[in-house]
């Protein structure tokens, strides 16, 4: 079928050269759509329920909230995990899905479930479903400041909330736009309850007064003089003087008592759980650009800078726009960087043409051919909604040294050809037909075999499936248009472009060097074949011995460009000195001269996308270009002096990657690379345990820092109601709670209509009433009947510890403790800790201890792996035995496979990389690569052996040991031009994506060095070995005939 389709090609050239163009312009125009993003969309399908219960405990929101919420969304088809947090006020609830689910039909799932369990909840808790998007699509965030001093923090919300929030959310792409840190807008009406005491008015009164009085109506309307009138009423409150004249009721003389009259009523902030701070300079406004899922990042990106580009001009004067992450310029180096390097690659590969063929039109066949190998890749990743990020371009480009091995192996069969029989125009075309028939068939099974070889890449799962398909899809399309082309572009191009004079190979001085360095080595190898094959079992045994003291992590680090700070500080701290730590460390970072800006953020921004609790730290390191840094500086340097610089007691201190450390913490929760979860039932125990897992761990060689969240580390003022007392005033539960929750907490009980703005109207009591437990307990209340009592009388105020935050996996309770690592790959710490937790940790019944991160992934792609390569071992077995026929060459190449795996072993040994997902698909590239090699040096091999067995039939006479010796010496000799083109354009071909440097390049040079090194053993191995076990096998065969 393959010669048919070289001879169909030949004789049909023209039409194939005009399919060749219309391919060449659908893939143009493919690599113009296609979208562009750094890395592939890691985050699961997940759905977010948000619901807000303000002024509640956690624990409150625990029981009330969350666990009903979380218990009834286990049950979601298709939910994998459901994780829950309920913090002060606030309830969040992840429900993250299988990878097959599709995130809009996941939605409507979770709001089914969702509409059976609301009418159960407390009726001031309303939950909601989060945006259509994760915490990796943040891809954009900036500050308001004003350093005119003209605008305070609430008028820089206010800009935020209702000028530029809406306007950017229309950005295609854009799912929401989040507001974090300054100060809301409030109307604080501070009630004296002396004064409530003295005009015996309930405090449930003062509410019910501000809802009546913050009503507009309209009227229908009036018909006048030939025209409609319409009648409305005014009656929203916009002003204090507004709220100051709300009527209470009369007092004993008949006299109108008024809302002034009680309470004393100004402007002031909302109470807050995010701050947000720049540089260290002080407070500032934040807005968080969340992209909708699975959209084209670089798109977004640059609609939202042109809008808000567009929108500064209508900002007041001195308010400035600063951005402080932009994740364009992580995408635009990134895929520019691997560009470049394609580009690298394609001169290279031309080069390495030219040098070994000595004919420049020879090498435009192989240097035309590659293009267009990757414009069919870019057509079908378009068509399949890939997007071009580093895996999908990097998928391309450990294939271009594999792709030019079709075409170089026609051009110099062509040459072959070219030296026996004169090219003249009649029988141009039939020796095109004839060298690329001999080749051909051989050559299509080997790139297939290479394509069929990524199999085992398409069965990863989860985090590292979606990692790695892109650059699997693509190496296999690449791969798969490089055998189309080499049976049908290929030869047309070789019979249009090679021409003129060809020097033969053994004027040519590359090969004569290569042919007497060769040709001594093959005669030793041919002496002594057994010896030969003894020594290459040696060194595959000893080989191997690398790999004890290789470890093995989930995925290398990819340098983001930008840094993250997320430090661990202890639970219970005030939003003062939170906001303190905030500046302080804001401050030291900002001093490291490589430092271009640095946004801070602590506590959560009001999106469902970040449940941060008020001790979580999140600052943002923007770095100068790479020029403007201190000569001799790198990364890790600028990462030491930070170290060096923020050193705080009680706050440990984690320099992370904002894109990775995101997609970590939704997908295991835990925001460092390994982490362990208590869970039980009890949070004091669990918080115990975790106490412990500290203890034992923290002097474990590779532990950097270890740090046990502290489950019930919050502080509580806490009153027990007496019930008896409490009935004795003819007081019920419900009535001192709300007393308590509207004098102490304050409540929210409308808001005013100013225009397009909406702000919060407040009731509560005086601080001097509430700032103490003894000032609580003197807290005045009026019952029903019109005694006047303190809460002292019917409940007892201490203080006590609880929950600041609580956790929970599957409806059950859980205690985080992260761990970071150094000098030590993950799998080999999590060994050496459980078995130091197995050995000492007392772990009581109903309690277990998971190990988390990272770890988690490692463990599944082992599991995957450990069945999926043998299965296309044997996919390549059958692959062989169609094109050989015979099961002798497919053991030949099979078995000497292993040595073609020991310099990749090497190499990764030498250049210090641990195992990982990354190192595992560049191993799999070279065993395809590998098979090629010997698959070729076969071919060759049977070309000489079949021209023997004829001329010994034509001269009756049987074949002698010398005599295939001889054959062997010349189909292996004859052909090292091939063979070392091909390891040439391999091994030269992926230096620089080996040795580069850049974003992306630290998964790159993980996949290229497997390659690199393993393609110096397969030369030693296709050349010496293949040969030597080859002769053998015929030298037996020829025994017994």
């Amino acid at each position: 079928m393959i010669l048919h389709i070289i001879r169909w090609s030949v004789n049909n050239r023209l039409l194939v050269l005009l399919i060749t163009a219309m391919v060449i312009a659908l893939g143009l125009f493919s690599i113009k759509q296609t979208p562009v993003d750094a890395i592939p969309d890691l985050s699961d399908v997940q759905v977010i329920i948000k619901t807000s219960y303000p002024g509640q405990t956690p624990q409150v929101v625990e029981d009330q909230v969350t666990y009903p919420l979380t218990s009834a969304m286990l049950s979601v088809p298709g939910a994998t995990t459901v994780r829950g947090f309920s913090f002060f006020g606030d309830s969040y609830v992840y429900v993250i899905f299988d990878d097959d689910t599709d995130p809009y039909w996941a939605r409507t799932r979770v709001l089914e479930y969702l509409s059976q369990v609301s009418p159960s909840l407390p009726s001031q808790a309303k939950p909601q479903l989060g945006p259509d998007a994760t915490g990796v699509g943040w891809v954009y965030i900036y500050a308001l400041k004003d350093e005119s001093g003209q605008h305070d923090l609430s008028e820089l919300r206010s800009l935020q909330d209702w000028y530029l929030k809406f306007e950017l959310q229309t950005v295609p792409g854009i799912s929401e736009v989040a507001a974090i840190g300054g100060m809301v807008k409030q109307y604080q009406v501070v009630v004296d309850p002396n004064k409530l005491r003295a005009y015996n008015i309930p405090l449930s009164l003062i509410q019910t007064a501000i809802q009546a009085g913050n009503q507009e109506v309209g009227a229908s309307v009036v018909e006048m003089a030939e025209a409609e009138y319409l009648v409305s009423t005014n009656g929203y409150l916009q002003s204090i003087d507004d709220l100051a004249r709300i009527p209470l009721g009369f007092n004993d003389n008949g006299v109108p008592v008024l809302l002034r009259d009680i309470a004393d009523i100004h402007l002031g902030p909302q109470m807050r759980r995010g701050i947000a701070e720049l540089n260290g300079e002080g407070e500032v406004v934040g807005g968080i650009a969340v992209m909708r899922f699975g959209d084209n990042a670089q798109k977004t990106i640059d609609a939202f800078k042109q809008k808000l580009e567009a929108l500064k001009q209508g900002l007041p004067e001195g308010v400035e726009v600063v951005p402080v992450y932009d994740r364009s310029e992580l995408i635009t180096s990134a895929v520019d960087h691997l560009w470049s390097k394609l580009i690298e690659e394609l001169l290279i590969v031309g080069l390495v043409c030219a040098i070994f063929l000595f004919h420049v039109r020879s090498s435009l066949v192989a240097i035309v051919s590659l293009p267009l190998g990757i414009l069919v890749a870019f057509i079908i990743m378009y068509w399949q909604g890939i997007n071009a990020n580093i895996m999908s371009l990097g998928g391309i480009a450990i294939a271009i040294g594999a792709m030019t091995d079709g075409a170089i192996v026609m051009i110099e069969n062509m040459h072959k050809h070219m030296q026996d029989t004169e090219l003249t125009d009649d029988n141009r075309w039939e020796i095109v037909i004839k060298s690329a028939s001999e080749v051909g068939p051989a050559l299509f099974f080997s790139l297939l075999i290479i394509t069929v070889s990524f199999l085992p890449v398409f069965m990863l799962e989860a985090q590292e499936g979606r990692m790695f398909a892109p650059l699997a899809f693509t190496k296999t399309y690449a791969m798969a248009a490089s055998a189309g082309l080499a049976i049908s572009v290929v030869p047309v191009l070789m019979g249009y472009t090679i021409r003129g004079k060809v020097i033969s190979e053994h004027k040519n001085p590359v090969n004569k060097g290569l042919i007497a360095l060769y040709m001594p080595a093959l005669k030793t190898v041919l002496r002594y074949p057994k010896s030969t094959v003894l020594v290459a079992l040696m060194v595959t045994v000893v080989g191997f011995y690398p790999l004890n003291d290789i470890g093995s992590e989930f995925m290398p680090p990819l340098d983001e460009g930008d840094l993250m700070y997320m430090p661990t500080t202890y639970a219970g701290i005030s939003v003062g000195k939170a906001r303190e730590v905030l500046q302080q460390t804001d401050k030291l970072i900002r001093s490291v001269p490589e430092v271009k800006n640095v946004f801070g953020k602590i506590g959560r921004a009001d999106t469902a996308t970040d449940p941060a609790p008020l001790t979580m730290i999140e600052t943002f390191i923007q770095f100068k270009p790479q020029d403007e840094w201190r000569p001799g500086m790198t990364k890790a340097d600028i990462r030491d002096a930070l170290e060096q610089v923020v050193n705080f007691p009680g706050v440990t201190n984690a320099w992370v990657m904002p894109i990775k450390t995101r997609i970590d913490m939704l997908a295991t929760g835990i925001k460092t690379p390994v982490g362990i979860k208590v869970a039980g039932e009890d949070l004091a125990v669990i918080q115990k345990l975790g106490q412990d897992i500290e203890r034992i761990l923290s002097p474990m060689q590779g532990s950097a820092s270890v740090y046990a969240e502290r489950a019930v580390g919050g502080r509580y003022i806490k009153l027990d109601i007496d019930r008896e007392a409490a009935a004795r005033f003819g007081l019920s539960i419900n009535a001192i709670g709300q007393v308590v929750s509207m004098a102490i907490g304050g409540v929210n009980v409308g808001e005013s209509v100013e225009g397009l703005a909406r702000y919060p109207i407040n009731i509560r009591y005086p601080e001097a009433y509430r700032d103490s437990p003894e000032q609580i307990s003197l807290l005045p209340i009026v019952t029903s009947s019109g005694q006047h009592i303190t809460l002292a009388d019917v409940a007892r105020v201490y203080i006590d510890d609880g929950p600041a935050a609580i956790k929970s996996e599957n409806a059950r309770l859980n205690g985080w403790i992260f761990i970071d690592i150094e000098d030590i790959d993950v799998s080999h710490y999590v060994e050496n800790g459980q078995a130091l937790l197995k050995d000492k940790l007392d772990l009581p019944p109903g309690y277990s201890v998971t190990w988390a991160g990272q770890y988690e992934y490692i463990e599944r792609a082992k599991d995957k792996l450990n069945y999926v390569i043998p299965l296309t071992l044997a996919i390549i077995v059958l692959l062989l035995y169609l094109n050989f026929k015979r099961f002798a060459e497919v053991a030949i190449i099979l078995g000497t496979l292993p040595l073609a795996m020991i310099g990749g072993v090497w190499l990764v040994y030498l250049a210090d990389f641990n195992l990982s997902v990354a190192v595992g698909v560049g191993f799999i590239a070279l065993a395809g690569v590998a098979v090629e090699i010997g698959v070729i040096m076969l071919v060759y091999l049977n070309q000489a052996y079949q021209g023997l067995t004829d001329s010994a039939q034509k001269e009756g006479e049987r074949i002698s040991i010398e005599a295939l010796r001889d054959s062997v010496m010349q189909g292996a000799g004859l052909r090292v031009r091939p063979v070392m083109m091909t390891v040439a354009t391999v091994i030269i071909g992926l230096l620089p994506v080996m040795y580069g440097s850049g974003t992306g390049s630290e998964v790159m040079s993980r996949i290229a060095a497997p390659m690199v090194g393993g393609m110096a053993s397969a030369l030693i191995l296709s050349l010496l070995v293949v040969p030597a076990v080859y002769f053998l096998w015929r030298q037996h065969s020829l025994k017994n005939q």
